[in-house]
């Protein structure tokens, strides 16, 4: 039975731009259809339209229809518009963060959902809610219902957006992109999750994302979007097996595959962490974020770390340039224990490592054009006024971004476009090594496979070596001659990728294995095609 039916949908700003052309699909009852696409490919926008949420008064829906069962939702006055939303028609965001009121704890917002819809007698609200989380297979639901969205993790706040979206047993779920910079292991439990409850309630599910893999994993249909048009729809299966458009073929390829390397050479290490210990003071006791944590790099290797949110490795790269300072142990770099060094010359030994943060848009000043973003480090790190504009530009040329881009200011690109503004500022300051945390985990797949020739190209052209944190196995094992798992401060696991990934595994290596999605049809180290078998 069809819940959602899209014919010809076209969103634009009046007849001058549009942004969606013609879109057709449908979404059966306890079906799950997934559309595909890069950013901007007009997923979200599609999302927006069925919600009636567009960002801007001056997009509309310009042509076609939007039918929820027998009801169109084109022109739909507003008041009976938000009886629908959160009671038939649900939606869980990307960020859960932005979508929770970070001072409203989380009984206050989940009352916000039965409020508005005049459901249930205030007194027998508390148990629906614990029921609810305790479905979302969230720890100790009643310390959940009474924390506020910063006291959890990201996956737990996504579980909390779930339980929200599912309080009202919606016939439709909107899932826009809810698990791209999540774990993979969180990633897996949560598409597991929507499974299991579209299961038990028989919910349709439009699932917006850009990952085959995830696609692999959860649908039942597939719609592929590139700049507003479908380009291919049809089964997950046949789609996985024979697509017939370059672009659908293109984001399967995109997937991260790996191939066995050969040994780095034996010179002396250019980070040589030993017996590395942090640990935090929290309410219920210290934390040992490092535990005795030692990894060691050689020049112009990639080192991945991997492993999930708490594991330890970002606070392992914030100890190695100063941004958190280890209780024990030793740091050398180039054979000199920065740790034991003045603070003066330990700042300018830590010079020589730079970091390229997760998230470019909070690491980027919104008031500086990305020529200051980059002059201003070329002058603290010895350029005169007059040469560094020009420097600037060839260090744009280098991380493939167009001159033209000096002038414009963060907003006006895209999230790969300022991430590679994020990797040029580092490289101002003429780095020895590299250091990129989770860069890659909020882009899209095909923004991640051109990221990682980025950086195979930087480090070829300057010698650089590259430590690089993930929680993906299968991008680490892509990029990195050779990987350090971590678990809860320790490392669990190293060696090159073969050694890593085949034999004898670690179990929380085989854990972090299984929770890739889509393995059916992309096993790790395939090499090869998608694979029909297991569908």
């Amino acid at each position: 039975m069809s819940v959602l039916d899209i014919k010809g949908l076209h969103v634009g700003i009046a007849n001058k731009v549009e942004i969606v052309k013609g879109v057709s699909f449908t979404v059966e009852s306890a079906k799950t259809l997934c559309l595909v696409g890069e950013s901007g490919s007009g997923k979200s926008m599609i999302a927006n339209a069925v919600m009636d949420l567009l960002p801007s008064s001056k997009l509309k829906v310009t042509g076609g229809d939007i039918r929820f069962g027998e009801r169109s939702l084109v022109g739909l006055p507003a008041p009976e518009m938000r009886s629908l939303r959160g009671k038939e028609i649900s939606m869980i965001f990307q960020d859960p963060m932005s979508a929770l009121n970070p001072v409203r704890g989380i009984r206050t917002q989940f009352d916000e959902v039965f409020s508005a819809h005049g459901i249930d007698p205030e007194q027998g609200r508390r148990a629906r809610m614990l029921e609810l989380l305790e479905l979302a297979r969230l720890p100790n639901p009643p310390r959940i219902l009474d924390a506020y969205p910063f006291e959890l993790s990201g996956g737990q706040r996504q579980r909390v957006m779930i339980s929200m979206a599912m309080a009202l047993n919606p016939k439709l779920l909107i899932a826009d992109e809810p698990t791209t910079a999540l774990d993979v292991t969180t990633q897996a439990q949560i598409l597991r999750l929507i499974r299991d409850l579209q299961a038990e309630f028989g919910t349709a599910v439009l699932f917006i994302t850009h990952d085959f893999g995830v696609v692999a994993q959860i649908a039942d249909d597939v719609v592929v979007l590139r700049q507003g048009e479908v380009v291919e729809q049809g089964t997950a299966p046949k789609l996985l097996r024979s697509a017939q458009h370059d672009y659908t073929r293109e984001l399967i390829a995109a997937i991260p595959d790996w191939a066995p390397r050969s040994a780095m050479d034996s010179s002396a290490p250019m980070i040589d962490a030993r017996n590395i210990v942090k640990t935090f003071a929290t309410k219920t006791g210290p934390v040992a974020a490092l535990d005795n944590v030692s990894i060691s790099v050689k020049p112009g290797e990639t080192v991945g770390i991997v492993g999930e949110s708490g594991s330890g490795k970002s606070t392992f790269a914030k100890c190695l340039v100063g941004l958190e300072e280890a209780q024990s142990g030793e740091i050398d770099l180039e054979g000199k224990d920065i740790l034991a060094l003045d603070r003066s010359s330990r700042r300018k030994a830590r010079h020589r490592m730079q970091v390229v943060f997760q998230d470019p848009s909070a690491a980027l000043n919104p008031r500086h054009t990305i020529g200051r973003t980059i002059i201003d480090v070329l002058r603290v790190n010895g350029h005169s006024r007059r040469d560094a504009p020009e420097t600037a530009l060839t260090l744009l040329d280098d991380v493939k971004l167009e001159r033209g881009f000096i002038n414009r200011f963060p907003h006006e690109l895209s999230g790969g476009q300022r991430q590679r503004v994020c990797i040029a500022r580092a490289l101002a300051a003429n780095p020895k090594v590299l250091i990129a945390d989770e860069a890659l985990s909020a882009l899209d797949v095909s923004v991640q496979r051109q990221m990682l020739a980025l950086f195979a190209d930087l480090q070829a052209q300057r010698n650089l070596t590259i430590l690089f944190i993930t929680h993906d196995l299968r991008v680490a094992a892509e990029i990195c001659d050779n990987l350090v798992v971590m678990q809860s401060g320790k490392v669990v696991a190293q060696g090159a990728p073969v050694d890593i990934l085949e034999g004898d595994l670690h179990p929380y290596v085989l854990e972090l294995m299984d929770a890739i999605p889509g393995q059916e049809w992309f096993p790790v180290g395939r090499q090869t095609q998608p694979q029909a078998e297991g569908v």
